[in-house]
């Protein structure tokens, strides 16, 4: 996963930072960089790492010289809050997608065919159905069936435990944003073509279960099904029109390049019933946090225009939650605050400091490990460069940022 970027004109270290913002539901993470790029009146604007539509949370948007700190800061570990909801699969394995039949979200996967261990096979003590077709030949609602009592809390969080923790194999979405050939995955899919991702490997470091409720669910969602906070279930009992499934609120920290998406769609398959995202809130970026007092709120708005054709398109956009008079870079971290947050850090000298802007070697700092990929070097009111190690106990520069 690499950062998003845009070139622009900048002035110097004073006009560059990075903003923390708390995005909304319905827009897209360009979306909220086009909002921060108006707000800043600049083209040099980029973030470290997308978010879905559906999701909420923590978006890093870097500015000027800081969008170099980017492909650092996408690498960092993440913490999700999400909602899976047990008992229905679809194709996009989220909320927005089409309701489908539990052997097509496998199909879907891939699992089957990259070797990892979910294979569709159920678990003992719980029942699986493929069927595409109910018992009178319409098609099915409900991707799985929930023997009653069969899916209790103890097997949820024991399944989670035994096959989703520590370092495990795992199949991206078909809609996603990986690169087939030069196409988006997501393109692929919507053409109706076959999408066959490899399995990579990904860190769960923790996936708390913190509430289980069943519920029943419509069995063909609204285009609006899609929750900004996890869904409330419902009192109705099941109906012709309504299925029952299990909701389960978990709390995931993974690595990057992570899809909770997926993690979603495998406990489903795992458990026999298929499975979906509901709700999706990311809370942490490495040190970078929603709670942070410097968060930029934002909230999506309906825009209305007329295209080149001479068609009325309305559609979402990003604005940034600001009080009048207050400008956005007030609420910007510097480069060297941004620094310190992404990887360690050491102060240099100013000698140290001349050599590096000129591609020149320097001492190792003798207050960082030699055993780093990479460090941000800067002095009292700089920051100067990222550096990695080089042979003989040196530091070589990696990145060098511009002085002002």
């Amino acid at each position: 996963m690499t950062a998003h970027q845009t070139d622009g004109q900048v002035t110097g270290q004073r006009d560059s930072g990075v903003l923390v913002i708390d995005k909304p539901q319905g827009v897209t993470s360009h979306d909220v960089v086009a909002a921060a790029r108006h707000a800043l009146h600049m083209k040099r604007v980029g973030h470290a790492g997308t978010l879905d539509p559906m999701a909420t949370g923590v978006l890093v948007v870097g500015f000027g010289h800081a969008t170099r700190l980017l492909n650092y800061i996408v690498g960092a570990d993440k913490t999700y809050e999400a909602t899976i909801r047990l008992g229905q699969a679809t194709d996009t394995d989220d909320a927005e997608g089409t309701i489908i039949p539990l052997a097509e979200q496998i199909a879907l996967s891939g699992t089957a065919q990259s070797g990892t261990a979910l294979s569709g096979t159920a678990l003992p003590g719980t029942a699986m159905s493929s069927d595409p077709s109910t018992s009178d030949g319409e098609s099915a609602h409900i991707s799985g069936d929930i023997p009653s009592g069969a899916i209790t809390p103890e097997l949820i969080r024991r399944t989670i435990t035994e096959r989703f923790t520590g370092e495990i194999m795992q199949v991206p979405n078909a809609f996603s944003a990986i690169k087939i050939n030069g196409q988006r995955a997501y393109d692929l899919a919507r053409e109706g073509k076959t999408v066959q991702l490899k399995a990579r490997p990904v860190t769960i470091s923790e996936f708390t279960v913190t509430d289980i409720r069943t519920a029943t669910a419509s069995a063909v969602p609204a285009a609006d099904s899609v929750s900004a906070e996890p869904p409330v279930p419902s009192d109705a009992g099941e109906t012709a029109e309504t299925v029952p499934v299990i909701d389960v609120d978990v709390t995931v920290t993974c690595s990057s390049g992570t899809y909770i998406r997926a993690l979603a769609r495998d406990l489903g398959i795992a458990l026999g019933v298929g499975g979906h995202l509901t709700y999706l809130r990311r809370t942490r970026v490495g040190s970078f946090s929603a709670d942070s007092d410097s968060v930029v709120h934002a909230h999506a708005e309906s825009r209305t225009f007329t295209n080149r054709d001479g068609e009325t398109i309305t559609r979402n956009r990003a604005a940034l939650d600001l009080p009048d008079g207050v400008d956005v870079r007030s609420r910007a971290l510097t480069m060297i605050q941004s620094a310190e947050r992404t990887m360690p850090c050491a102060v240099i000298s100013d000698e140290q400091a001349r050599e590096l802007r000129f591609g020149r070697l320097i001492a190792w700092p003798t207050s960082l490990p030699r055993d780093l990929d990479a460090a941000a070097a800067h002095t009292a009111d700089e920051l100067i460069a990222v550096i990695t190690p080089f042979r003989g106990g040196r530091a070589k520069p990696a990145v060098v940022f511009p002085a002002g």
